[in-house]
């Protein structure tokens, strides 16, 4: 017959709500949490989860929904977030709505018959009605970089305004007065931040902000190569760009080294996120950099405390958004047309 939690207790000699805690995740004594494994070990123990679930009405299981699972921003705070939760005893059941939000409604939908405690999501639209059920569930909803007004839940952002105002402001001081923006989907939340930001940045230095100078992109390295192509061709002028997405980033520099323009020589380029790609790239390009591990670290430790596993302050209180600070990594993309 298969061992239980009262073999476990008699073979202690502690009891079974401690060994309870332990196996929920709570915190267990280091002397009772040695004992509880060795006597897993030797009784041969093993945890009947799917009986558990429906005893606790906990799967020990979260959602997560990202729009590109091949997008490394994505995965880099995906990674963190698993790896987090799964240290206290969750795991991640993770979708890939491909940008598409109606295959993020039916990953919602999917995610709720399969009883998750909890959703992660990183939106693609603005319209999240269809997370009104998981909220009306009582489980907890953590938003990834994207905020919604009509959803009241947490979420982890980055500064994106000041980012992209940032950014452009380097451009401003190098000398730049004719400076193009690959923007983001107007329907993104954070594409209209970096938006904002750029034109806050020109509009202080009292610079014209022009239709032509800004090109709107899809998140995506063919978008890029589009929105580079384009602002090139309409804008003999421009000296300067700021690409305000990493895959864009990627498709900017490419489509620039096809149309032979050099780097910074003939055109400055600031783009965003992804260290590796920067320092492989001649010159090595200047970047806004997000901190992809902390947000993961964030993200998670809202869920946990959500689910009870945090400390009490943030368990029962409102909905909160934290905004986390972005970093500059300096390379040699910007020219210099006069000294600060």
């Amino acid at each position: 017959m298969a061992a239980t939690m009262k073999d476990i207790a008699k073979a202690t000699g502690l009891g079974l709500a401690t060994i309870s805690s332990y196996f929920n995740g709570g915190n267990v004594r280091e002397k009772n949490r040695i004992k509880i494994e060795q006597a897993i070990e030797e009784l041969h123990f093993e945890v009947n989860e799917v009986a558990r679930g429906l005893k606790t009405n906990r799967t020990k299981i979260i959602g997560i929904i990202i729009p590109e699972l091949n997008n490394i921003f994505c995965a880099e705070i995906i990674t963190e977030v698993e790896d987090i939760l799964r240290s206290k005893g969750y795991a991640a059941m993770i979708c890939d709505c491909r940008t598409d939000e109606k295959r993020e409604e039916e990953a919602v939908e999917f995610l709720y018959h399969r009883r998750v405690d909890g959703l992660i999501i990183m939106p693609t639209g603005r319209n999240g009605e269809y997370l009104r059920k998981f909220i009306r569930a009582g489980k907890p909803v953590v938003l990834v970089d994207r905020k919604m007004k009509q959803i009241d839940c947490d979420c982890v952002l980055v500064d994106n305004k000041g980012a992209a105002k940032s950014a452009v402001e380097r451009l401003i001081t190098a000398g730049h007065t004719k400076i193009g923006m690959i923007a983001g989907p107007e329907d993104v939340y954070t594409a209209e931040e970096r938006f904002r930001g750029y034109v806050l940045a020109l509009q202080e230095a009292d610079l014209t902000v022009e239709d032509s100078l800004i090109v709107r992109g899809d998140y995506t390295i063919s978008g890029g190569t589009a929105a580079m192509r384009k602002l090139v061709e309409d804008n003999p002028d421009m000296t300067a760009v700021f690409v305000s997405n990493y895959e864009m980033t990627m498709g900017a520099v490419i489509e620039v080294n096809e149309l032979d323009v050099k780097i910074p020589e003939e055109l400055s380029l600031i783009g965003f996120d992804n260290e590796e790609f920067a320092k492989a790239s001649i010159p090595r390009l200047s970047i806004v950099t997000q901190p992809t591990g902390e947000i993961g670290r964030q993200v998670a430790g809202i869920m946990l405390q959500r689910l009870g596993m945090g400390s009490t302050e943030s368990e029962t209180g409102e909905p909160e958004t934290r905004k986390l600070a972005t970093c500059f990594l300096e390379g040699n993309s910007v020219k210099k047309l006069r000294d600060s």
